[in-house]
């Protein structure tokens, strides 16, 4: 056989049937190979798209602003006015710093000293009506909510140009920076002559969009690594979604935290260099989270843990982190001496009996002068209240003490064990700076204690008072990246390499049904 017979062969092979006829030439006959066509392009368009938006911005970047924007949104509607974290009193102060209140004031109050301010009669109209329908709230399986269309008449009402004040001196001791967002909401509000259900929704959104932002810029920076799985189940957690979804000075907190810990991440455990913007949002930050929660103030200073050269600085500018830490300090120390009177007033949120109990000064006194009994006391606390430490981290929903179901949990538990799985082994951090970080979040959490052991417990109380699961939420990212440093385990698949695209699905498969079953709990409890 030829060459030529060799490939002759195959075109006379692939030559159709002389018996064979051609197809009826119809309307309809070339449709479906032309659709077909049509949609195997539309499909490779929306592959490379999503394939180059995931490239450019992160897979954690977009899903989380997908979950936190549609269940902070959702959170927004479903949670009852003014049914969120102490919302009475944070939208009393934030009502305060958006019409240029900076500064705690005294008001009136026959039982003792007190701080608050104005707020329009119409709306507290509502925050009464709202503190009485959850605070008596009936047996199961009724709703928490007795009767919803009275909210519907009192959020319709226009707001008032009366004003009554309102006491709300657990707030009046933030400084004014966290509630930027929410009084950017209530101007706005004021401009668009919104009623009073439109002004406290508009507040609510405002907030969510700073979380957004904010957050959403700490996950961007961590975009080239798989940590940024783990920074995202921190972020998406139900109790952090439901806070940025009502008015707290908890969301601005918890944004300035995530972000921190995230560009810390980056710059100190994976030893990347940080980009401009990304130098000017940490430095920034080191000043704006002391002055949002005074607890997180060491947390900010481990800024000048990171190596000069992963800033980009050399010479005397080697020296600007410790600038910007010093001055965050500086005003730390300010606000806490501005805000110092108020912890006089803070015993006229426990009961009747206990309205004198909280002295600051006395407890201050008993930590210096009795250490042991302190940690006895602290040692009480966590033997007879970490259970509900460990579920409120996950989520307590507002003052409607909704714990998120145990599906919730469960899903954040897996989600948390996948990402830390996947997450890079951190060995840019030395050993030494590596304990440092380890030590702060360990003061960290004692200035949890003893901030609420000053300010909120009773003189002589058996354990320390008012300690909150989510209180440890800002401090998780760290406190894992050094778990991360010095654990040597980690997922691999069967060629011995760490998988990317499937642990990527199961964290936001698991952290969407945690968010689910949260809400889900949340209205049937709270509606019916």
């Amino acid at each position: 056989m030829t060459t030529a017979d060799q490939t002759a062969t195959p075109e006379q092979e692939l030559a159709p049937p002389t018996d064979t006829a051609p197809l009826p030439a119809t309307d309809t006959a070339p449709l479906p190979a032309a659709d077909s066509s049509a949609a195997t392009t539309a499909g490779r368009s929306v592959q490379s798209f999503a394939r180059r938006a995931v490239a450019r911005l992160g897979g954690a970047t977009l899903a989380f602003t997908v979950l936190a924007a549609v269940f902070g949104g959702l959170f927004t509607v479903l949670t009852p006015p003014f049914w969120g974290h102490d919302e009475i009193t944070q939208f009393g102060r934030a009502y305060q710093v958006a019409h240029g209140g900076l500064l705690p004031q005294r008001i009136h109050d026959d039982r003792g000293n007190a701080y608050g301010g104005d707020v329009p009669s119409s709306i507290t109209a509502l925050m009464g009506y709202a503190l009485k329908d959850y605070t008596t709230n009936p047996d199961e399986p009724d709703p928490m909510v007795e009767n919803p269309a009275r909210y519907e008449q009192l959020t319709s009402t226009a707001v008032s140009d009366a004003a009554e004040p309102v006491w709300f001196t657990n707030t009046a001791a933030y400084s004014p920076v966290p509630y930027i967002p929410a009084a950017i909401g209530i101007r706005l509000g004021e401009l668009f002559g919104l009623d009073v259900g439109g002004m406290l929704l508009i507040t609510r959104l405002a907030g969510l969009a700073a979380y957004l932002a904010v957050v959403g810029f700490g996950l961007y920076a961590l975009r080239a690594h798989r940590v940024q799985w783990l920074a995202f189940t921190v972020a998406v957690l139900p109790i952090a979604v439901f806070q940025a979804g009502t008015v707290t000075a908890d969301t601005m907190t918890n944004a300035l935290a995530i972000l921190v810990c995230a560009l810390l991440v980056k710059a100190l455990f994976l030893g990347e260099r940080l980009g401009r913007m990304e130098i000017g949002a940490l430095l920034a930050a080191t000043i704006l989270l002391p002055v949002s929660k005074p607890t997180y103030v060491l947390l900010a200073m481990l800024v000048v843990l990171v190596p000069a050269d992963r800033f980009g600085f050399t010479g005397w500018r080697r020296w600007i982190p410790w600038v910007f830490a010093a001055t965050g300090a500086l005003a730390f120390a300010v606000w806490m001496k501005i805000a110092a009177p108020t912890g006089d007033g803070m015993g006229l949120m426990r009961p009747q009996h206990q309205w004198r109990s909280v002295r600051p000064g006395d407890q201050l006194s008993g930590i210096l002068g009795d250490p042991p009994q302190f940690v006895h006391v602290l040692g009480e606390s966590i033997a007879l209240r970490d259970q509900r430490w460990f579920s409120q981290f996950f989520g307590e929903l507002g003052f409607a003490y909704i714990d998120v179901p145990a599906l919730s949990m469960l899903a954040c538990l897996l989600a948390f064990a996948v990402s830390l799985g996947i997450s890079e082994r951190m060995n840019a951090a030395a050993f030494r700076r590596t304990l440092i970080v380890a030590l702060t979040v360990a003061a960290s959490v004692a200035m949890i204690y003893v901030t609420l052991y000053m300010s909120f417990t009773p003189v002589g109380y058996y354990i320390v008072d008012g300690v909150q699961g989510r209180y440890f939420v800002p401090l998780a990212i760290v406190a894992f990246a050094v778990l991360l440093r010095w654990m040597p385990l980690r997922l691999t698949d069967t060629a011995g390499k760490t998988p990317t695209v499937g642990p990527a699905v199961t964290v936001i498969v698991t952290t969407s049904a945690a968010l689910i079953a949260a809400a889900a709990k949340y209205y049937t409890v709270v509606w019916g």
